[in-house]
């Protein structure tokens, strides 16, 4: 078992040696989050009788997580009135697909390779509290990286820089070094310029059309992003 280079007595971190700061993105970049979500919609169609061609409308209106809790419930309520009660709808949105996450083996390896070479690993996330601490141990992410750090439980969502000092706070090292791997270009890529750290864009195939700013480098998937970041030499402190 790897036994990392820190102690902690009562809460408190304290490392036994340089340690270099890696953030990464939860929702579409160390899990699938849209796929888990399809497939909770499916069922939730299937247990209320309704179409299956509303799949692609839901999706669609959900907007990968970005469209607000209460707004993809009206939404949905205007579209179904009485057939579906609120409870159901809201018991959908709520839980998000999160008992449905997985965390693929390439990327559980590389976040391996990137805490056994010295790295400390914390997922900076937007969303609730409870649905993202559900996808991180429901994974076993909670225990392959060192923290994590929600918006809901923070007050801030990236790109804000708050969320950034948050995790900068929580894992007791600097930003200076770190890099952000994420696959939304205006919460990771943005917030890691306006904090000034590095970053790897997770493409998932799409082309980089944003105008302003751009990310340090561009990887197809997370796991060749940390693979990127792993063959940075990196700078002194």
């Amino acid at each position: 078992m790897f036994s990392p280079p820190w102690a902690q007595d009562n809460g408190v971190v304290t490392y036994t040696a340089p340690m270099p700061l890696m953030l990464t993105d939860l929702d579409n970049t160390l899990v699938d989050r849209d796929a888990a979500f399809r497939h909770a919609v499916a069922a939730f169609l299937t247990e209320h009788g309704l179409p299956d061609t509303d799949l692609a409308w839901i999706v669609a209106v959900d907007a990968s997580g970005y469209t607000p809790c209460d707004l993809v419930a009206s939404a949905m309520a205007e579209r179904y009135g009485d057939a579906v009660s609120d409870g159901a709808v809201r018991a959908l949105l709520d839980n998000g697909g999160a008992d449905r996450v997985v965390l693929e083996k390439s990327t559980e390896h590389a976040l391996i390779a990137a805490r056994e070479r010295g790295w400390v690993c914390v997922i900076v996330t937007n969303g609730d509290t409870v649905q993202q601490e559900t996808k991180i141990r429901n994974t076993g992410l909670d225990r392959i990286v060192h923290g994590w750090v929600v918006s809901e439980e923070v007050g801030h969502k990236k790109p804000a820089p708050e969320i950034f000092y948050a995790a900068e706070k929580m894992a007791g090292l600097s930003l200076r070094g770190a890099w952000m791997i994420g696959d939304s270009p205006h919460a990771d890529i943005a917030g890691a310029v306006a904090v000034g750290i590095r970053s790897v864009w997770v493409s998932n195939d799409r082309p980089w059309i944003q105008d302003g700013y751009s990310p340090t480098d561009v990887a197809i998937d997370v796991a060749s992003a940390i693979r990127r970041v792993l063959g940075v030499i990196h700078p002194s402190r």
